[in-house]
């Protein structure tokens, strides 16, 4: 069990989120993401992998509240046990639940089961990084046990055809993640920059890939996340709502 475990409202109190106090936490990526994602059909199954305590399960349930349900993958059993309590605390165990297990077991989902997949890869390659005396922050933050290529071997496995995987990613390894995307037929469909400030470059994409899409490649407008007096952006804010 966990140490040291805070507890959190979110959202402007909507959700209650037990969290490491060192560990993988809520941050910009966990909104970013999770507003991100659209869903397409009437009832959609989705799966998370790399849950961490659950914020991105949960929010997606909090926000689609009918005929939705989503399972939460977490290779650290310490932080399923967080995420499940998270989803008992907010009420939503019918819709909500997480599991132990590694995404690159074969095995642990049957083929073409999920209409969705949701995803906050690693950001830095192992060769890349240092490792964190916190094996949980370097599990998050390095390719320790879900690589780029895990991802989109994954993607290609448990998704059905014309299902779509929501991503948020590093900028600088945006032509590695489309590379692998494309070889596993994984098609890009819709993508958006995310800019610290309107001065700087970008630091982080949002990105939505269909199965065996077509071809067509949809670029939003930029995101800026802060604005000229350092607040963030009303765009942003907006994205705290459920």
């Amino acid at each position: 069990m966990i140490e040291n475990v805070t507890c959190d409202e979110i959202l402007y109190g909507k959700l209650k989120l037990l969290q490491p106090q060192n560990g993988p936490r809520v941050n910009l990526d966990t909104i970013l993401l999770s507003s991100w994602v659209k869903l397409r059909s009437g009832h959609s199954r989705f799966l998370e992998v790399g849950c961490a305590s659950g914020a991105i399960s949960l929010i997606l349930a909090l926000r689609f509240p009918r005929n939705f349900n989503v399972t939460g993958l977490e290779i650290q059993s310490e932080l399923v046990e967080l995420a499940n309590e998270n989803a008992r605390i907010n009420s939503l165990t019918e819709r909500v639940n997480f599991i132990a297990g590694d995404l690159r077991d074969k095995n642990i989902f049957p083929r073409e089961s999920f209409d969705g997949l949701v995803i906050n890869p690693p950001y830095e390659a192992l060769t890349a990084g240092r490792m964190s005396e916190n094996p949980s922050r370097s599990t998050a933050r390095l390719e320790v046990s879900c690589t780029i290529d895990d991802v989109g071997e994954l993607a290609s496995r448990v998704l059905k055809s014309k299902g779509r995987l929501f991503a948020v990613f590093t900028s600088e390894r945006l032509d590695v993640f489309m590379s692998v995307m494309l070889r596993n037929k994984i098609i890009p469909k819709r993508l958006r920059l995310v800019y610290p400030n309107i001065n700087s470059g970008a630091g982080i994409f949002l990105i939505e890939c269909i199965k065996d899409g077509g071809a067509g490649l949809n670029i939003l407008p930029p995101l800026i996340v802060r604005d000229e007096n350092g607040d963030y952006t009303q765009e942003l804010l907006r994205m705290y709502e459920i």
